[in-house]
């Protein structure tokens, strides 16, 4: 019979559809009205349409579900049913026999066979969270078809040191089948735990702790006796962790997706990917650093079921649209489906589950331009529901943690609150795990404002003398604000006490990855704003409303300036002027305080570039003594298409030399000395934007690793080109013969040390055969830039060049102290700078 509980998923097919109209012909009896032949033509049309059901908070069918499965489901075998003459009953807690059992949520097959809780539609995904006492700390997570309050088969994953050249045994049904004895005895098995679980799916999550050597180790694991719901995605995955002596290698990517309307084959699909496997297969990387944007749901309001919302001309009405159960089971629906597609699309699909995820998220992981639209606008149901929605597969999908019990919504106030509450609708049928702490999380103190949730940052060490603090800059973002005070506050505390505590330790920290979801050394487009913010803007709208006119110049939200999202996104925005400063003067005591060395990750902006601040010029600082020196990586994006050539070469005009206070510069690094490949990507002048898609690899020159011998007799030995020795440039190994170049008083149009020279395709650091083998301590830095879209196999160019140690020395810097508050040097960040 056709159910009425809220757990039912909304079908597929069914985000055009109109909503459900009550079936008049209900009788009071649940039961009896199945006799009715008006009642079922009546859902019958209903059931056509693809609608889902009206919630109930009334009587279920769960007890009758467990009945059928305690007294007609078989016990659990070995999944074979070979030679048998039947097929088990099977009935999902919350369905009753003859109801629409869960419909195959992966949408990349499975089909509607058997549901007995074995079939992975999505993983294995792979997670990294933390060291702790000399063991690598891990998650493992699959999402298996089928569940609700009761799991028909709970998977155990089997964990062993990787043999070389050992091949996955199967069954003749494809399936992997433990030994005869039950598991190998090598093998760690390893009990899973449900983080969630509704009558479409359940997500299942394994702790992994394995202890780290004297020497890079291997591991594999499997999920045996279980079935996959795609025939590519490997049923045997290998990762690897590094030395206790040794640092984490780094590959970092952000906009991990397309944006709406893209030509996705005329862009190759997910191409950059067979690169990263390639790169990995051949110095594999032991983190892989997610910068947000690593999925796109944006379509949700184009063909998905917020279209009938977003086609509402009116504003106003748009913003009093409510958001019931309804509604938040239909976008619930469609952010899972979207998680499972991409998660399942190759070849991103093999990276996730073998080189381990650190990940924060930005806009597009819940909708284009979230948090930075009018404040009012953004208060509405709609955005306050999605928003708590695409929090929940966040949680899930990339950080391997329990949801909130329940998300926003207009029919319940429980789920308004603070920490959202316990709403009936949203749980009927469902299992939700209690929350669940990590160390390697820092948790803001209070909900942001249109997600009701807290702000989830991350601090973590990546191996030896390396560590990584991300901040979550979406969950607090307002038009206005990036993070709330107390959650810097927090951050910071959390910092000082472990580089303290490193500091104390044999193995101090040496760098500091600051992970943003946004570049924070970028051009400004203060120009741009000023225009868009103008009076000059308003017959222009007008004219749209009324005759269409410039209607793409407008989104479909709230009715602003559509490039107005994007620019008060930026850390670059004249509204975030003084939290920036004041970020980057934070970073800049801790650098002093723990000589430690910072460096810059970020994403969002669809091209690459390579940002630095540094001390001005006129306090002679070197660079190596630099605590104000901190390169921002910009590498975006890793699937999705690049602006225009003329975007990239606009900004490269705009790439001035700006003050972020009296004793701190920035610009843009001249890093692309050529376009990739034969290529013209960029005009001649521009050497600071690179319009293709990229990905970056970080790794640091070990101490631990061997002196540099000299290449060759022809090519003398030299720290970063991999042609002759210039005579502006020398080895910092102690290898080279020339004198180093005096940087001291130089600009940032000019090379600031000797690990800029040569940066570009000449770095030593571009090239396999010598990125990260040198031994003085210092990050090479690698972005991997795509020669041809239509490249299928996703070849790069790599662009290269060093970060360098930092030795704070703080006798000669006592007398340069930096600003004690951001306010102070919001006068002097648009000073401007005598020409060259």
């Amino acid at each position: 019979m056709p159910s009425n509980n809220a757990g039912d998923a909304p079908h597929a097919g069914d985000e055009h559809d109109t909503l459900q109209r009550p079936n008049p012909y209900t009788s009071e009896s649940r039961w009896r009205h199945q006799e009715s032949s008006a009642y079922l033509r009546f859902e019958g049309q209903q059931m056509i349409a693809g609608q889902p059901r009206e919630p109930t908070t009334g009587n279920t069918t769960g007890d009758l579900a467990d009945f059928l499965n305690k007294t007609r489901i078989e016990p659990a075998g070995d999944g074979s049913h070979a030679g048998a003459n039947h097929q088990p009953l099977t009935v999902a807690a919350g369905h009753a026999e003859g109801e629409n059992q869960p419909h195959d949520a992966s949408g990349d097959g499975g089909g509607p066979g058997l549901n007995d809780g074995k079939e992975i539609v999505c993983g294995p995904l792979l997670n990294y969270r933390r060291m702790e006492q000399g063991n690598w700390i891990g998650s493992v997570l699959v999402v298996v078809k089928g569940g609700g309050k009761e799991q028909l088969y709970k998977p155990t994953l089997a964990l062993r040191p990787a043999s070389a050249g050992k091949q996955l045994a199967t069954g003749t049904d494809g399936v992997y089948h433990a030994p005869a004895n039950g598991t190998s005895s090598d093998d760690t098995l390893i009990e899973s735990s449900c983080l969630y679980s509704d009558s479409r799916n359940t997500f299942w999550q394994f702790d992994i702790v394995v202890p780290m050597g004297e020497s890079e180790r291997q591991f594999e694991y499997e999920v045996p006796e279980m079935r996959y719901s795609t025939d590519y995605k490997p049923r045997l995955n290998r990762f690897f962790i590094p030395a206790l002596t040794e640092s984490m290698r780094i590959m970092f990517h952000s906009c991990n997706g397309f944006s709406v309307g893209t030509d996705e084959e005329a862009w190759s699909g997910a191409a950059l990917w067979n690169d990263v496997m390639r790169k990995h297969s051949q110095v594999p990387f032991h983190v892989m650093v997610g910068g947000g944007d690593q999925i796109y749901n944006d379509g949700i309001r184009v063909n998905g079921p917020l279209r009938p919302w977003t086609d509402i001309k009116n504003p106003k009405k748009r913003r009093e649209y409510p958001f019931p159960e309804k509604l938040r089971a239909e976008c619930d629906d469609y952010y899972l489906k979207n998680y499972i597609r991409w998660y399942n699309i190759s070849p991103f699909a093999y990276a996730n589950g073998q080189i381990p995820q650190l990940n924060i998220w930005d806009d597009h992981d819940i909708i284009d331009g979230f948090g930075s639209y009018t404040d009012h606008f953004m208060r509405c149901a709609v955005f306050r529901g999605i928003g708590g929605t695409a929090h929940k597969y966040y949680m899930l999908f990339q950080h391997h943690l329990p949801p909130p019990p329940s998300t926003f919504t207009t029919d319940s106030t429980a789920s308004q609150t603070d920490g959202q509450g316990a709403d009936p609708n949203g749980l009927l049928h469902v299992h939700v795990a209690p929350p669940k702490t990590d160390e390697s999380y820092i948790w803001g103190q209070k909900a942001g404002p249109y997600v009701a949730e807290k702000s989830l940052n991350i601090y973590t060490r990546l191996g030896a003398r390396m560590a990584l603090v991300g901040i979550d800059a979406r969950v607090e973002r307002t038009r206005h604000q990036i993070n709330y005070p107390e959650t810097y506050d927090l951050i910071f505390e959390r910092l000082r006490s472990e580089l303290k505590k490193a500091a104390g330790s044999d193995q101090p920290i040496k760098h500091l990855i600051l992970l943003l979801g946004i570049p924070i050394a970028y051009p400004r487009l203060t120009w741009l704003e000023n225009i868009l913010r103008s009076p000059l803007i308003g017959p222009v709208k007008f004219m749209s409303k009324r005759f269409g006119v410039g209607g793409g110049l407008f989104n479909q939200f709230d009715g602003s300036v559509d490039l107005l999202d994007d620019l008060d996104d930026h850390y670059t925005a004249r509204v975030h002027k003084k939290e920036r400063t004041m970020l980057i003067e934070r970073m800049q005591r801790i650098a002093a305080e723990f000589s430690v060395r910072v460096t810059i990750l970020g994403g969002d902006v669809h091209l690459a570039a390579l940002g630095r601040f540094y001390s001005n010029p006129s306090l002679k600082v070197p660079v190596e003594e630099d605590h104000r020196y901190m390169a921002n990586v910009v590498s975006s994006a890793i699937v999705n298409k690049p602006p225009p050539q003329a975007v990239a070469n606009l900004l490269a005009r705009r790439n001035k030399i700006h003050h972020l206070n009296p004793e701190t510069d920035e610009t843009l690094l001249d890093i692309f000395d050529k376009d990739p490949g034969d290529s013209n990507k960029t005009a001649n002048f521009n050497h600071v934007t690179m319009p293709s898609r990229n990905y970056a690899m970080i790794t640091e020159n070990s101490p631990n690793n061997p002196a540099v011998q000299a290449e060759s007799a022809a090519a003398a030995p030299v720290t970063n080109g991999e042609g002759p020795a210039s005579d502006h440039a020398a080895s910092t190994n102690g290898n080279g013969s020339h004198q180093p170049r005096s940087f001291v008083g130089k600009d940032g149009h000019d090379k600031l040390h000797a690990g800029e020279v040569d940066s570009g395709t000449k770095h030593r650091s571009a090239t396999l055969d010598y990125h990260g083998r040198d031994n003085d301590g210092s990050l090479h830095v690698r972005i991997n830039v795509e020669i041809d879209q239509h490249d299928k196999e996703g070849k790069t160019q790599a662009y290269g060049l060093m970060v360098p140690l930092l030795h704070y020395n703080k006798a000669a810097a006592r007398e340069h102290v930096p600003s004690a508050t951001a306010e102070s040097a919001a006068a002097h960040q648009e000073a401007p700078h005598p020409k060259r």
